[in-house]
């Protein structure tokens, strides 16, 4: 069976950190799938604070999930302060693309945890139609922009 592999680069323009907390560990003793999604959410809000955006209202136009693909490659675990980095790899017409690497430090060491990747779409709520990104959002995201569009998805 092939496994999804992201390529995402090691150092990313914008880092946030947010704990593991106890209603994030499943049966399993560690960082639940789940939980995790949702700590991507929360570290996606973190960014699009620091451009005065939201997922409602980003210059103009609500963001919804188009998609999302998460590699797990260590566990978690209650207390690890997760930290979260974010970039840019892609902006079409309608859709940005994140990518993520989320790691925590432990014994002095760098350990990297999981990566991500998600597509939001822009999206007019009044009309419930599509719609094509702003330029002032394209703006704002560009700084954040991964050079040479280094993140990618691969099937191998």
């Amino acid at each position: 069976m092939s496994r999804v592999k992201l390529h995402i680069p090691a150092d990313l323009p914008f880092y946030t950190q947010i704990p593991v907390r106890i209603e994030d560990i499943n049966y399993g003793g560690h960082l639940g799938h789940d939980a995790l999604v949702s700590i991507l959410q929360e570290a996606r809000l973190h960014f699009l604070q620091k451009l005065d955006c939201s997922e409602l209202d980003a210059c103009g136009t609500g963001l919804i999930m188009g998609y999302l693909s998460v590699v797990y490659l260590q566990e978690g675990h209650y207390g690890d302060q997760l930290r979260i980095g974010i970039g840019v790899s892609e902006i079409q017409r309608s859709t940005v693309e994140l990518c993520y690497a989320v790691s925590v430090t432990r014994s002095g060491n760098h350990v990297p945890l999981a990566e991500a990747i998600t597509g939001l779409v822009c999206f007019d709520y009044a009309r419930r139609k599509v719609q094509a990104v702003p330029s002032t959002l394209r703006n704002r995201l560009q700084p954040y922009l991964i050079a040479g569009n280094q993140s990618k998805l691969d099937f191998s």
